[in-house]
């Protein structure tokens, strides 16, 4: 996070323009990309489900 800081803060120093006009669209980026976020999320959570169910009776067995 504050290595971000110090590059927008280069950034601002090189080119302002241009460090205003990301700080405007990062919220935006951020907003749209949420979305894909939460689908990486729930398919990480389906496929952790899945592994646990086939490693479940290998684990049952290991663990008698």
């Amino acid at each position: 996070m504050i290595l971000k800081f110090l590059l927008w803060c280069v950034l601002l120093i090189l080119c302002w323009p241009l460090a205003l006009l990301a700080l405007v669209l990062y919220p935006i980026v951020w907003l749209l990309l949420l979305p894909f976020r939460l689908l990486g999320i729930a398919v990480r959570g389906a496929r952790d489900l899945v592994a646990a169910l086939i490693f479940l009776p290998a684990r049952l067995l290991r663990a008698a």
